[in-house]
């Protein structure tokens, strides 16, 4: 969404090229889009496509880079626990939010784990251009915000079905809701 996720991604994992730590990053296979993380920039990673995490066990690396993490479930980030337990390192990024302004259930079990370092990327807002996008903005071809409730936080899949907006508080339309007022 334009925030710098993949960016930040391959800044981190990128010189592995060149040490001696072996890695691999996932990237789901739900998300079409690309062959790899690829920065708006420029930027690039070669991905290995997965419908599930269960293969990083097996890879035996160093270093496990997880790409949309959002796309993944809660049995993944079991996975994900489990590398960290045998102390492989792990770089995760992804969406927070859902369409619905609902943190998305892997995303939910990754701050479970409590991660040594969350990075938070905040992106422009589509609509009015301030740098305090907080949510994703999901679009029906007619330009309509798509709000229809799906399975415990899904992620929608990145294949072009729908069309995607960074958005602000103000800016974004969620479904109605009863959420606690935070801030």
């Amino acid at each position: 969404m334009k925030s710098g996720k993949s960016l930040e991604l391959v800044s981190l994992l990128s010189p592995l090229q060149y040490s001696t730590l072996s890695h691999t990053v996932y990237q789901s296979a739900r998300h079409v889009r690309d062959t790899g993380v690829t920065s708006r920039t420029g930027g690039a990673l070669e991905t290995v496509k997965a419908h599930d995490l269960e293969c990083a066990l097996e890879a035996k690396v160093d270093v496990v880079g997880i790409d949309e993490v959002h796309m993944f479930t809660r049995a993944d980030i079991a996975v994900v626990h489990e590398l960290l337990a045998r102390g492989t390192r792990v770089v995760a990024a992804g969406l927070d939010l859902d369409h619905r302004g609902r943190l998305f259930d892997p995303v939910s079990a990754v701050l479970e784990l409590g991660p040594q370092q969350v990075i938070y990327r905040r992106a422009v807002c589509d609509v009015c251009r301030d740098i305090t996008a907080t949510h994703t903005q999901v679009l029906l071809g007619s330009g309509e915000p798509y709000l229809t409730e799906l399975g415990s936080s899904q992620a929608l899949p990145d294949d072009g079905t729908f069309s995607y907006e960074a958005r602000c508080r103000t800016c974004v339309v969620l479904p109605d809701q009863d959420l606690p007022a935070l801030f």
